[in-house]
């Protein structure tokens, strides 16, 4: 699907008139076209896999041999954390997508279209999640298939769902604001460990936030992912809120991760806000 023909097909109604139409069908016609863009082959979808199935199927059980963790199964709680990888790389991906539109002058025709700029960020963004969740569920069966032991309930399910998905909304909002900050692609490449990787290490992805020196621990407690992350394992491993405890010091399992869970809601929410922004002063230059 050619970016003229996306514009054509939202703006043009019967006969070939202008109509305005609604969000929902502009937002999907925006999705469907950057999902034939970025994610028409197999390849785009599995190559992002390698890294995070490699943890789950070869790291997380070699340092579950490693590591003495009574009481928990390390190898679970590495393939949960693992999916604080595979989410800020995946949506970090996506950007790209946005740096192609521009550069290439896709983007000006999209701009024609008689659609709030918002949709289009949002169009961008649907494929994101799509392919986020294809490869999370990837990720979870490798880890099941290599023995991790999920403890879950259906609250407990819940509770994983709305901290990964609000937590990719997040990713993908800092992945649209660098893409349209960021004037070259290669820049765009070189941003992308310190913003989807150098996160990971501090989030308690691989052992315990409390594990960390003073400062970095306060500072691992900002991010959305330490509390995304506590949400997860609190969700499908660990019933007695470890990590949740290690961040808000409380006894109440499910305050805390309700607010644990707040704190991404708002990440989510300032970033797509700034994403929606940043994309508008950038479609005007």
């Amino acid at each position: 699907m050619t970016t003229l023909a996306v514009s054509r097909e939202i703006s043009a109604g019967a006969g070939g008139a202008p109509r305005t139409v609604s969000r929902l069908t502009a937002l999907g016609t925006l999705a469907r076209r950057r999902f034939a863009l970025s994610a028409r082959t197999p390849r785009e979808i599995v190559v992002p896999l390698l890294t995070p199935i490699l943890f789950a199927l070869v790291i997380a059980p070699a340092l579950a041999k490693m590591v003495n963790s009574p009481g928990l199964d390390y190898k679970t709680y590495v393939a949960i954390g693992t999916v604080g990888l595979l989410v800020p790389l995946s949506c970090m991906f996506a950007g790209i997508g946005v740096i192609v539109d521009r550069d290439s002058g896709a983007r000006r025709e999209l701009l024609a279209a008689p659609v709030p700029r918002s949709l289009m960020v949002a169009g961008n963004f649907v494929v994101a999640l799509v392919v986020s969740t294809l490869q999370l569920g990837a990720l979870m069966i490798a880890a099941i298939a290599r023995g991790a032991n999920f403890n879950a309930t259906g609250t407990g399910v819940l509770w994983f769902i709305a901290a990964a998905y609000l937590f990719a909304i997040a990713s993908y909002g800092i992945a649209e604001v660098l893409a349209n900050r960021i004037p070259k692609q290669e820049e765009y490449v070189g941003a992308t460990p310190a913003v989807a990787i150098l996160p990971w290490f501090l989030a308690g992805s691989l052992f315990p936030i409390h594990a960390l020196p003073g400062g970095l621990a306060a500072f691992a407690k900002v991010l959305p992912l330490t509390h995304a992350l506590a949400i997860m394992r609190y969700g499908l491993l660990d019933r007695h809120a470890t990590g949740l405890h290690d961040i808000w010091g409380m006894s109440n399992a499910t305050g805390m991760a309700a607010l644990s869970l707040a704190v991404v809601a708002a990440w989510a929410v300032a970033l797509s806000a700034a994403s929606v922004r940043v994309f508008a002063k950038s479609a005007v230059r």
